[in-house]
């Protein structure tokens, strides 16, 4: 491989690289505002300049070609002073308005200007005023004082989203940006903008104004609401979630999700609608009842029907750990062979760039997980003929719900015998229900999905729940650390009960007098990783932050009895 020579140091880069991208291999950070490695170079910001020897002048970085032998200077005294009248320059009209931006605390704009500014200004007169508050579409805010016209935002829309949307418009210290007569900024990678955005210029309508950064935790997740399973970072506080942010991962999602994954995935696990505690019919009402006494109820009920009798709905929405410990569960302590769940698809939802038209985040982990039916067990569409026809009394539904994927199955779904939902909000389903277990969200627990490419994945808890309460009290620091887990708040987690349905189920088990010994996701995932070939020799450890690509067929089984 060629070498060029960055700042006295002797590095390799591949042919066809630029100075900038060059750099960035090797761990040399050249400020930049226009440039991205996943868009075409504008060259607008100038805050790149580099000196190269033999060369006239300054170039910048983002478009001028690494060539064998270069000599590059990224912090000579021309450089610098370069930056410090760029910063000045980016710096005249833009407002002072730091304390109440959104992006405070993200501002690659305010970074600059404490790392490559002299920090005070020869600007004496009055700053050039442009439209603020100006809604480019549903889910982006424009403020036009803040914009240095780096056109991040008009070349994703061209060449990532392929919708073009946005423009420039004016000229001089007038210029900014604009959507196209008659067009609004509706793509649906829309609010990709904000992330690339280095300044306060785009906002987000649902997040505008909600918390600073700093008063927010972050954790490691993924996206549930598609099989491409776009890695995310979410935003807590309170213990609440105010966003959910995309994560790099280059073989998932690279920088982008679609504004679906940003905006709707999350909002039920703060919901009103939220299931925080077990709940028993009585007197045709659904009432609050302790664990203890809902394992017994639902134990008590499940010892009276004959394995023929009784289905096990799984999810694809659940972990595959819950829908490892859901097949164990049904063909190991209730002996039955009924067993699937159900396949959400919406080609409509689909395009190419992200999205899939598998709407759940773990269908090939479901499959992985052994959530299938056994020889002579019944699949979803003979549990669903089954019920009708009544000769299924006992239905144990997991994470999804039945009710609304098939409403034809109400009047059959009331005249169950039993029916025990795990579920993190109430549902149509639940208004059957004879039991209801409060399961937690893939914000509230650790786990892994596969996603539709075969890339295996961890989530990691967000939120705080009273289970996760008691599973860490005593846990030390490094042991969280090693997890990746951060909590803002864990009093406003104590009034929720909910638990990951592998959990319960374990419960349920050793009141059934069979006995899983397992503590912790993690143990589950060991368990699964000595029993399912594709995963032999994975632990926790071994899932780094970008996943782990297994060797996965459409309809592979296992036996996780």
């Amino acid at each position: 491989m060629p070498n060029i020579i960055i700042d006295a140091k002797t590095l390799e880069f591949k042919k066809g690289q630029t100075i900038i991208e060059a750099a960035q291999d090797n761990g040399i950070e050249i400020p930049h505002f226009c440039w991205h490695p996943k868009l075409s170079v504008s060259g607008n910001c100038r805050i790149c300049l580099v000196e190269v020897e033999q060369m006239p002048k300054l170039v910048i970085a983002c478009s001028t070609i690494a060539s064998e032998g270069m000599v590059v200077h990224t912090k000579s005294e021309k450089v610098i002073a370069a930056q410090n009248a760029v910063m000045e320059f980016l710096l005249i009209n833009h407002p002072l308005d730091c304390p109440i931006c959104d992006e405070a605390g993200e501002c690659k704009l305010q970074d600059y200007a404490y790392k490559y500014s002299l920090g005070e200004s020869r600007f004496v007169e009055e700053k050039v005023q442009k439209d603020k508050r100006i809604k480019l579409g549903p889910n982006v805010m424009f403020d036009g004082e803040r914009c240095i016209s780096c056109s991040r935002c008009i070349r994703f829309c061209d060449e990532i989203a392929k919708d073009p949307e946005l423009t420039f418009v004016q000229r001089g210290d007038h210029v900014t940006i604009r959507t196209y007569p008659g067009q609004e900024m509706d793509n649906p990678y829309s609010m990709n903008t904000i992330d690339i955005c280095p300044v306060g210029a785009l906002t987000s309508t649902d997040f505008r104004f909600k918390a600073r950064v700093w008063d927010m935790s972050s954790n490691k997740s993924v996206c549930v609401g598609c099989s491409r399973g776009c890695n995310t970072d979410i935003w807590v506080r309170n213990n609440e979630i105010l966003r959910q942010t995309t994560r790099y991962n280059e073989k998932v999602n690279s920088f982008w999700m679609c504004d679906h994954g940003r905006l709707e995935t999350f909002k039920h696990v703060n919901a009103e609608s939220r299931v925080h505690y077990p709940q028993i019919r009585k007197d045709g009402e659904l009432v609050e009842v302790g664990w203890d006494e809902a394992f017994s109820e639902a134990v008590s009920h499940l010892k009276t029907f004959p394995k023929d009798q009784i289905a096990v709905v799984g999810s694809p929405f659940a972990t595959c750990e819950d829908n490892f410990i859901t097949a164990k569960f049904a063909k190991s302590v209730l002996s039955t062979g009924n067993l699937d769940f159900i396949r959400h698809t919406n080609p409509e939802f689909a395009d190419d760039i992200l999205r899939n038209e598998d709407v759940t985040p773990n269908t090939k982990g479901a499959v992985l997980s052994g959530l299938v039916p056994s020889q002579a067990g019944l699949d979803i569409n003979g549990i669903i003929k089954a019920i009708k026809d009544q000769k299924i009394k006992a239905l144990y539904l997991i994470e999804d719900d039945l009710v609304q994927c098939f409403p034809e199955l109400e009047s059959s779904i009331a005249k169950l015998e039993l029916l025990i939902v795990h579920t993190s909000n109430y549902n149509s389903s639940t208004n059957y229900a004879d039991i209801v277990f409060p399961a937690s969200t893939y914000a509230e627990k650790h786990g892994t999905f596969l996603n539709g490419f075969g890339v295996l994945q961890r989530i990691r808890p967000a939120v705080a729940t009273a289970e996760l309460d008691r599973a860490l009290d005593g846990m030390n620091m490094s042991r969280l650390d090693k997890f990746g887990t951060k909590f803002d708040s864990w009093a406003a987690g104590k009034k929720n009960e909910a638990r990951p349905t592998w959990k319960i189920l374990v419960s349920i088990s050793k009141a059934l007098g069979y006995k899983m010994k397992y503590n912790m996701a993690e143990e589950v995932f060991s368990d699964m990783a000595s029993s399912i070939i594709e995963l032999k020799g994975i632990d926790y450890d071994e899932i780094s932050e970008s996943g782990v690509q297994l060797k996965v067929e459409d309809n592979k089984t296992v036996n996780a009895g």
